[in-house]
């Protein structure tokens, strides 16, 4: 499949980093986290399928859970940003029971949008550690995969997926729809999340895979790979569900209410 693609002009001080996408069954899957005290060899494995939904990232920092509630609380990244933050799933155990919270760590993470202010928060799903591989096949599979490892496991990368529903040149802005992976018996969940950058044009109703870096609170996009047209739900646009179409009206036809029956002609009396 044949894709365009740009790279935008990202400020010197941004971390350049490309990486692949997925959306199988691994902590990028909504819902799915990782089981306890194991520890991938990647924090974004490869995409499975061409058009897989998906938003997953990374965030150095030290994880404060809030008075009331630890599964609530704040990430304080390294580079001193504060972002609202939640633990899904099991990593929830390795919070309390494993993690030195006093210490920074590298965290997987869903970001999300808040509707209400449009500012960035995150959804811990998973912590990455590759130095705590523990056996030598592991540590040599880490090995292997050299630069492409390092390179989606850097601090502050995010693999953005899905279709792009609203697009401002002047604001640079961009706004993704995502669909979650649907569960059993309920129809798949969709959000959307706003980015900032530049695309080419008409990018809307398209499905993109975007290579984004946060730079504190926002979320930028660094390199764009566009995948297509999305076909409408549904149908074609037009088509009518359990109704026949009303018959169309004959080109020129205008309502002109009801006419009156023409007179009989008479004769003239003059003759």
């Amino acid at each position: 499949m044949t894709s365009r693609s740009i790279v935008s002009n990202m400020p010197s001080s941004a971390n350049e980093s490309t990486a692949m996408n997925n959306n199988t069954p691994t902590p990028d899957t909504e819902g799915q986290t990782l089981p306890e005290r194991k520890i991938r060899k990647q924090p974004i494995p490869p995409a499975s399928e061409a058009r897989q939904y998906r938003a997953i990232g990374l965030v150095q920092g030290r994880y404060h859970p809030s008075e009331e509630q630890q599964t609530k609380g704040t990430v304080i990244a390294d580079d001193g940003t504060e972002l609202d933050a939640v633990l899904l799933g099991r990593v929830i155990s390795l919070v309390k029971n494993h993690l030195d919270l006093s210490q920074s760590h590298l965290w997987v993470v869903y970001p999300r949008t808040r509707q209400d202010d449009e500012q960035l928060h995150i959804q811990i799903t998973g912590v990455w550690e590759p130095e705590l591989l523990h056996t030598k096949e592991e540590q040599e599979e880490a090995a292997n995969l050299g630069k492409i490892a390092e390179l989606h496991s850097q601090d502050g990368y995010f693999s953005i997926r899905g279709e792009v529903v609203y697009y401002s040149f002047e604001e640079e802005k961009v706004v993704v729809r995502i669909q979650q992976t649907p569960r059993k018996k309920t129809p798949p969940k969709k959000f959307t999340l706003q980015l900032k950058g530049l695309l080419p044009e008409r990018p809307l109703k398209h499905f993109w895979e975007l290579h984004v870096v946060r730079q504190g609170s926002d979320l930028i996009i660094q390199e764009a790979h566009d995948f297509g047209f999305m076909k409408p739900a549904g149908g074609r646009k037009g088509q009518f569900k359990g109704k026949k179409r009303p018959p169309r009206k004959p080109q020129g036809s205008r309502d002109q209410g009801p006419r009156e029956k023409p007179s009989k002609p008479q004769k003239s009396n003059h003759g």
